[in-house]
Protein backbone atom coordinates (compact mmCIF):
# COMPACT_ATOMS: atom_id res chain seq x y z
CA UNK A 1 0.00 0.00 0.00
CA UNK A 2 1.40 3.67 -0.48
CA UNK A 3 2.51 5.72 2.06
CA UNK A 4 1.44 9.14 0.92
CA UNK A 5 3.77 10.83 4.21
CA UNK A 6 6.85 9.35 1.93
CA UNK A 7 7.80 11.34 -0.87
CA UNK A 8 10.46 10.00 -3.71
CA UNK A 9 12.53 12.30 -5.41
CA UNK A 10 16.42 11.84 -7.62
CA UNK A 11 19.43 12.10 -4.89
CA UNK A 12 21.71 15.34 -5.35
CA UNK A 13 25.24 15.86 -4.20
CA UNK A 14 24.06 17.43 -0.44
CA UNK A 15 22.17 14.27 -0.17
CA UNK A 16 25.21 11.98 0.13
CA UNK A 17 26.24 12.33 3.62
CA UNK A 18 22.76 11.63 5.20
CA UNK A 19 21.79 9.11 2.25
CA UNK A 20 25.28 6.81 3.18
CA UNK A 21 24.25 7.54 7.13
CA UNK A 22 20.70 5.78 6.54
CA UNK A 23 22.06 2.97 4.20
CA UNK A 24 25.14 2.21 7.18
CA UNK A 25 22.15 1.93 9.39
CA UNK A 26 19.60 -0.04 7.26
CA UNK A 27 22.75 -2.81 6.42
CA UNK A 28 24.41 -2.47 9.72
CA UNK A 29 23.10 -6.05 10.27
CA UNK A 30 22.76 -7.53 6.76
CA UNK A 31 24.01 -10.64 6.28
CA UNK A 32 26.90 -9.54 2.99
CA UNK A 33 27.82 -6.76 5.06
CA UNK A 34 28.11 -8.57 8.50
CA UNK A 35 30.36 -11.20 6.97
CA UNK A 36 32.47 -9.09 5.05
CA UNK A 37 32.71 -6.27 7.81
CA UNK A 38 32.74 -8.73 10.94
CA UNK A 39 33.69 -5.66 13.70
CA UNK A 40 30.54 -4.73 15.13
CA UNK A 41 32.11 -1.58 16.58
CA UNK A 42 33.38 -0.34 13.17
CA UNK A 43 30.87 -1.59 10.97
CA UNK A 44 28.52 1.20 10.65
CA UNK A 45 31.27 3.89 10.33
CA UNK A 46 32.98 1.66 7.67
CA UNK A 47 29.59 1.01 5.95
CA UNK A 48 29.04 5.18 6.12
CA UNK A 49 32.36 5.39 4.16
CA UNK A 50 31.60 2.74 2.08
CA UNK A 51 28.27 3.93 0.64
CA UNK A 52 29.52 7.90 0.43
CA UNK A 53 32.36 5.99 -2.14
CA UNK A 54 29.71 4.24 -3.98
CA UNK A 55 27.37 6.90 -4.40
CA UNK A 56 30.63 10.03 -5.06
CA UNK A 57 32.35 7.53 -7.00
CA UNK A 58 29.79 5.06 -9.23
CA UNK A 59 26.24 5.90 -8.95
CA UNK A 60 25.83 9.23 -8.80
CA UNK A 61 26.67 10.08 -12.32
CA UNK A 62 23.81 8.26 -13.87
CA UNK A 63 21.17 9.99 -12.37
CA UNK A 64 19.19 6.90 -10.41
CA UNK A 65 19.65 7.62 -6.91
CA UNK A 66 16.35 7.59 -5.88
CA UNK A 67 15.88 8.98 -1.73
CA UNK A 68 12.71 8.78 0.27
CA UNK A 69 11.69 11.64 2.42
CA UNK A 70 9.40 12.45 5.12
CA UNK A 71 8.91 16.07 5.33
CA UNK A 72 12.70 17.05 4.89
CA UNK A 73 14.48 13.83 6.34
CA UNK A 74 16.10 11.20 4.34
CA UNK A 75 14.48 7.88 5.45
CA UNK A 76 15.41 5.69 2.79
CA UNK A 77 17.25 5.15 -0.39
CA UNK A 78 17.08 3.39 -3.70
CA UNK A 79 20.97 2.82 -5.81
CA UNK A 80 19.97 2.41 -9.40
CA UNK A 81 22.44 1.50 -12.00
CA UNK A 82 21.01 1.64 -15.87
CA UNK A 83 21.01 -0.92 -18.64
CA UNK A 84 24.40 -1.32 -19.72
CA UNK A 85 26.48 -0.17 -16.46
CA UNK A 86 25.53 -3.19 -14.02
CA UNK A 87 28.85 -2.85 -13.53
CA UNK A 88 29.88 0.04 -11.78
CA UNK A 89 32.03 2.36 -13.21
CA UNK A 90 33.84 4.90 -11.38
CA UNK A 91 34.21 8.06 -13.02
CA UNK A 92 37.00 9.15 -15.43
CA UNK A 93 40.04 10.60 -14.58
CA UNK A 94 42.87 10.12 -12.05
CA UNK A 95 42.06 11.98 -9.20
CA UNK A 96 38.63 10.36 -9.24
CA UNK A 97 40.08 6.80 -9.18
CA UNK A 98 42.17 8.37 -6.14
CA UNK A 99 39.47 9.01 -4.07
CA UNK A 100 37.44 6.05 -4.96
CA UNK A 101 40.39 4.12 -4.35
CA UNK A 102 40.95 5.56 -0.73
CA UNK A 103 37.42 5.47 0.05
CA UNK A 104 37.32 1.43 -0.39
CA UNK A 105 40.40 0.99 1.19
CA UNK A 106 39.53 3.31 3.73
CA UNK A 107 36.10 1.99 4.34
CA UNK A 108 37.12 -2.07 4.00
CA UNK A 109 40.75 -2.27 4.90
CA UNK A 110 41.97 -5.63 5.48
CA UNK A 111 38.74 -7.29 4.36
CA UNK A 112 38.98 -5.96 0.70
CA UNK A 113 39.43 -8.73 -0.13
CA UNK A 114 36.21 -10.38 0.70
CA UNK A 115 34.29 -7.60 -0.78
CA UNK A 116 35.76 -8.27 -3.83
CA UNK A 117 35.59 -12.13 -3.83
CA UNK A 118 31.82 -11.67 -3.74
CA UNK A 119 31.40 -8.79 -6.00
CA UNK A 120 33.50 -10.99 -8.63
CA UNK A 121 31.47 -14.08 -8.00
CA UNK A 122 28.07 -11.91 -8.44
CA UNK A 123 29.59 -10.70 -11.95
CA UNK A 124 29.92 -14.30 -13.12
CA UNK A 125 26.21 -15.03 -13.09
CA UNK A 126 25.05 -11.52 -13.49
CA UNK A 127 22.49 -11.43 -16.67
CA UNK A 128 23.57 -9.55 -19.51
CA UNK A 129 20.35 -8.91 -21.09
CA UNK A 130 19.76 -4.61 -21.23
CA UNK A 131 17.87 -4.45 -18.29
CA UNK A 132 18.06 -2.06 -14.77
CA UNK A 133 20.34 -2.81 -11.45
CA UNK A 134 18.80 -2.45 -8.43
CA UNK A 135 22.38 -2.02 -6.32
CA UNK A 136 21.22 -1.05 -3.16
CA UNK A 137 17.78 -0.20 -1.44
CA UNK A 138 17.49 0.38 2.36
CA UNK A 139 15.17 1.61 4.94
CA UNK A 140 16.46 3.26 8.41
CA UNK A 141 15.00 1.24 11.40
CA UNK A 142 12.82 3.78 12.36
CA UNK A 143 10.77 3.53 9.43
CA UNK A 144 11.12 0.21 8.09
CA UNK A 145 7.67 -1.53 8.08
CA UNK A 146 5.87 1.61 6.97
CA UNK A 147 6.08 1.06 3.11
CA UNK A 148 8.48 3.37 2.62
CA UNK A 149 10.59 0.50 0.54
CA UNK A 150 7.48 -0.24 -1.86
CA UNK A 151 7.22 3.34 -2.84
CA UNK A 152 11.47 3.51 -3.96
CA UNK A 153 10.49 0.36 -5.25
CA UNK A 154 7.67 1.45 -7.26
CA UNK A 155 8.97 4.64 -8.74
CA UNK A 156 11.65 3.36 -10.35
CA UNK A 157 9.81 0.11 -11.59
CA UNK A 158 7.34 2.33 -12.92
CA UNK A 159 9.84 3.69 -15.40
CA UNK A 160 10.79 0.05 -15.94
CA UNK A 161 7.63 -0.95 -17.38
CA UNK A 162 6.85 2.32 -19.38
CA UNK A 163 10.75 1.57 -21.30
CA UNK A 164 9.86 -1.84 -21.39
CA UNK A 165 13.18 -3.32 -19.72
CA UNK A 166 13.40 -5.89 -16.97
CA UNK A 167 14.91 -5.77 -13.53
CA UNK A 168 17.12 -7.70 -11.57
CA UNK A 169 18.16 -7.72 -7.91
CA UNK A 170 20.25 -10.16 -5.50
CA UNK A 171 18.19 -10.62 -1.78
CA UNK A 172 20.34 -10.42 0.82
CA UNK A 173 17.56 -11.75 3.60
CA UNK A 174 14.89 -14.44 2.58
CA UNK A 175 12.60 -12.23 4.59
CA UNK A 176 12.67 -9.83 2.24
CA UNK A 177 12.00 -12.16 -1.05
CA UNK A 178 8.17 -11.77 -0.59
CA UNK A 179 8.38 -8.41 -0.61
CA UNK A 180 10.21 -7.74 -4.32
CA UNK A 181 8.08 -10.93 -5.29
CA UNK A 182 4.84 -8.56 -4.48
CA UNK A 183 6.39 -6.02 -6.67
CA UNK A 184 6.95 -8.77 -9.86
CA UNK A 185 10.44 -10.02 -9.02
CA UNK A 186 10.98 -13.97 -9.68
CA UNK A 187 14.12 -15.88 -8.43
CA UNK A 188 16.29 -17.48 -10.66
CA UNK A 189 18.68 -19.14 -7.88
CA UNK A 190 20.70 -18.92 -5.17
CA UNK A 191 24.37 -17.15 -7.03
CA UNK A 192 27.40 -19.63 -5.61
CA UNK A 193 29.96 -17.34 -3.48
CA UNK A 194 33.10 -17.81 -1.77
CA UNK A 195 33.15 -20.05 1.32
CA UNK A 196 31.07 -18.92 4.21
CA UNK A 197 29.33 -15.84 2.44
CA UNK A 198 25.94 -15.44 3.47
CA UNK A 199 23.40 -17.22 1.06
CA UNK A 200 21.71 -14.73 -1.49
CA UNK A 201 18.81 -14.95 -3.94
CA UNK A 202 19.07 -13.89 -7.27
CA UNK A 203 15.94 -12.29 -8.83
CA UNK A 204 14.25 -10.77 -11.69
CA UNK A 205 11.42 -8.99 -13.16
CA UNK A 206 10.19 -8.99 -16.78
CA UNK A 207 8.12 -5.43 -17.46
CA UNK A 208 4.71 -5.29 -17.28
Amino acid sequence: MANPAVGIRAAAARDIKPLAAVLATAFYDDPPFVWMLPGDRTRRSRERRLFATILRAEAMQYGAVEVACVGHTIVGGAIWLPPGHWRPDVQPGVAANLRALLGFLGSLGRHLGRASALTKALARVHPHEPHWYLYVIGVGPDHQGQGVAGELLRSRLQRCDQDALPAYLESSKPANVPLYQHFGFQPTGTPPLPPGAPVLTAMWRPPQ
